[in-house]
């Protein structure tokens, strides 16, 4: 019999939930807002620098890519109004 590990999707899905939320809640200290929707563009072009700079195999690489994802998606959707 190999192993196996039945549903690691779930353990996969916290983690990257985890790791997301830390990243969330560092930049609203780091930039005092208190919420990531109140970031400016700069800011947003000093976080995806510092995503770059960090290794390619960081457990961060999926926090800070998804609060970049989440911001360019809102400022594109504030550019149609």
């Amino acid at each position: 019999m190999s192993f196996e590990w039945n549903r690691i999707h779930k353990w996969e899905d916290n983690i990257e939930r985890e790791v997301t939320d830390g990243v969330f809640e560092y930049v609203c200290e780091y930039y005092e807002v208190d919420d990531v929707n109140d970031l400016t563009k700069d800011q947003l072009l000093d976080i995806i620098e510092f995503r770059e700079e960090l290794n390619e195999y960081s457990p961060m690489q999926i926090g800070f890519s998804n609060l970049i994802n989440h911001m360019e998606d809102m400022f594109l959707e504030n550019e149609d109004d």
